[in-house]
């Protein structure tokens, strides 16, 4: 029986290095955010702010590399890059449906429905969907190299639902339920804290899923190597 390989992925340092770091920000986020005074408006469901667009922002942070590693991909052809967006891709997906689940709840407590058809909802859904058939679109072609030359194209193009997304607000004018993006100053006094911590637990933990994505990618690559009788490292194709 072949034995089952070790951790093959990118990294390994980093990876525990950020899995350490989470371990020590979550708690501290935790604390940040119940001391956070509580909105005059709409009670104690604003908190939701500390997490909500922060799961935005690591979702943008996963198809934005997403498409980098396509690019990389048809310029250079090294899997890896291919490899990285995949995995970018299935994390980000994961942070946008964290979005998405946090919103109809800060929805309800504030505008007293889970859903509207606000614009930025429905971008978010739209993006939501575009990255959830690339990840079918791979699951279904994979080790097919002209799928992941497709599938580079698709993540490329599929970026420009991220800046639509972050402008629908000011598309729509006032047409729209959600608030204005923020900026400096917008926020209460001693809310800003906690809201940068939520925003820096949420990219760290971002990374370090990332990581653990592409070990496993590489890990079954190996797999999948030693199952052909292929020299163990070698590339895929």
């Amino acid at each position: 029986m072949t034995p089952a390989p070790h951790s093959v992925g990118p990294a390994p340092g980093l990876r525990r290095a950020l899995g350490l770091a989470l371990g020590v920000l979550l708690p501290v986020f935790a604390v940040l955010v119940v001391r956070a005074p509580t909105d005059s408006v709409q009670g104690v469901i604003q908190k939701i702010l500390y997490v909500h667009p922060a799961c935005a922002f690591a979702a943008y942070a996963g198809f934005t590399l997403t498409a980098l590693g396509g690019a990389l991909y048809l310029w250079r052809g090294d899997e890896r890059w291919d490899q990285l967006a995949a995995a970018a891709a299935e994390v980000g997906v994961v942070f946008c449906t964290l979005n998405i689940l946090t919103g109809p709840v800060w929805a309800k407590g504030t505008w007293g429905h889970w859903w509207s058809w606000d614009p930025r909802l429905v971008v978010t859904l739209v993006l939501w969907f575009i990255y959830l058939a690339y990840g079918l679109l791979r699951s279904f072609t994979e080790g097919d190299e002209r799928a992941a030359r497709f599938a580079a194209v698709y993540g490329i193009v599929g970026l420009a639902a991220v800046p639509l997304n972050y402008v629908a607000i000011q598309l729509f004018g006032g047409r729209a339920l959600h608030p204005e993006n923020l900026e400096r100053g917008s926020l209460g006094a001693g809310m800003g804290l906690p809201f940068l911590m939520g925003v820096v637990t949420l990219l760290v933990a971002f990374a370090w899923l990332l990581l653990v994505r592409l070990d496993v990618g590489a890990m079954r690559a190996e797999w999948a190597r030693r199952s052909r009788g292929a020299p163990a490292g070698s590339v895929a194709r």
